[in-house]
């Protein structure tokens, strides 16, 4: 129970902290694919920006261009990579990080260059600048690649094309994903606002959402989830308990000569029911502070494996040892009265 505890909260505290570090001010605009023609203007971003709350906004477009390490490949063989540009802004506003290289905005557009998200490197075999690859027809630089969107995982695969060759290869001009950041007291009112901004006469076209929810809906599962487990803790503890009284009832079978002695010597079945009792209730606290020790290790080896904060609230254990002393003297409550019903006699003579 205390492990399964555990690395729920040092997983939720990483979780949080990552929330935290990323934001949950980054809004997603897209057109909706129910409806027929809905696309997003040129300058949704411009729009966007002059709207109050601090607003930053960048756009992301798609290309209908396949990618290859070399124009020599045959063209079966493109993987399942995207072709995109975006706006200079889009990998900060994203707090995408560059693993090696620069983003597209530190060099003229239309020179051919190319930033590889992280997956679209590896499957690529890309791993340093300078080298070429090639979008259908044409042979692009890369001048960086990146680490990882964290929030928008989708993009990993992409290879981000400058604005001027994307135009060459077909682009419109139109952002496909308009990405924008705002104070966060901002947030609400902007998804009601933004889809009106950008399309005045329809603005249900526009589907707006929250990155981050994704993000709070598998904290949501993870709790679920731990809740299932410490339901199944609770069914160990009960077989712990079936153990404790298991063991119990054999102490008294196997001291039944020392039951009588003491009975004979003067003990009261008090005296007898209470000896049991603290028996079975010191052997569950022994099961139970070993548990709570190897469940404090599990959550310490599995948030350091991780990379998480170590996290163990002191309710858990507390919660835990409770649990196992009021489960042994359950479990030991009728071999005690068991033992003190056992007469003198009986006992001696067995």
């Amino acid at each position: 129970m205390i492990a399964v505890v555990g690395i729920s909260t040092s997983s939720r505290a990483a979780l949080d902290a990552e929330l935290d570090r990323l934001g949950t001010n980054l809004l997603r605009v897209s057109p909706d694919d129910s409806v027929a023609g809905a696309d997003l203007p040129r300058d949704a971003a411009a729009r966007v920006e002059r709207l109050p709350g601090n607003v930053r906004a960048a756009g992301y477009a798609g290309i209908d261009a396949q990618v290859y390490r070399s124009p020599v490949m045959p063209r079966t063989e493109s993987g399942a990579l995207v072709a995109g540009t975006g706006d200079d802004a889009l990998a900060r506003l994203l707090t995408a990080s560059l693993r090696t290289g620069t983003w597209l905005d530190r060099g003229p557009s239309g020179l051919g260059t190319a930033v590889l998200g992280s997956l679209a490197a590896e499957d690529l075999g890309i791993t340093a600048v300078g080298q070429r690859i090639a979008v259908d027809d044409t042979q692009l630089t890369v001048v960086g690649i990146l680490d990882g969107f964290p929030l928008t995982p989708d993009l990993d695969t992409t290879v981000f094309i400058d604005r001027g060759t994307a135009g060459r290869l077909g682009w419109n001009g139109r952002p496909d994903v308009l990405f924008e950041r705002s104070d966060d007291t901002a947030v609400t009112a902007l998804t009601k606002r933004i889809p009106g901004t950008l399309a005045p006469g329809h603005p249900a076209d526009l589907r707006v959402s929250r990155p981050s929810d994704a993000l709070a809906a598998r904290a949501a599962a993870d709790g679920a989830f731990t809740g299932m487990l410490i339901g199944l803790s609770g069914v160990a503890l009960l077989v712990g308990g079936i153990g404790v009284a298991n063991t119990m009832v054999i102490a008294v079978l196997e001291r039944r000569r020392e039951i009588g002695l003491r009975r004979a010597l003067g003990a009261t079945r008090g005296h007898i029911r209470l000896q049991f009792l603290i028996e079975a209730l010191l052997l569950a606290a022994l099961g139970g502070a070993v548990g709570a020790l190897l469940g404090g290790i599990v959550v310490a080896v599995v948030a350091t494996t991780n990379g998480w904060t170590f996290v163990l609230p002191p309710t858990a254990v507390g919660t835990g040892l409770l649990s196992t002393l009021l489960i042994g003297a359950l479990a030991g409550a009728y071999p005690a009265a068991r033992a003190a019903r056992t007469p003198p006699t009986v006992a001696l003579s067995s």
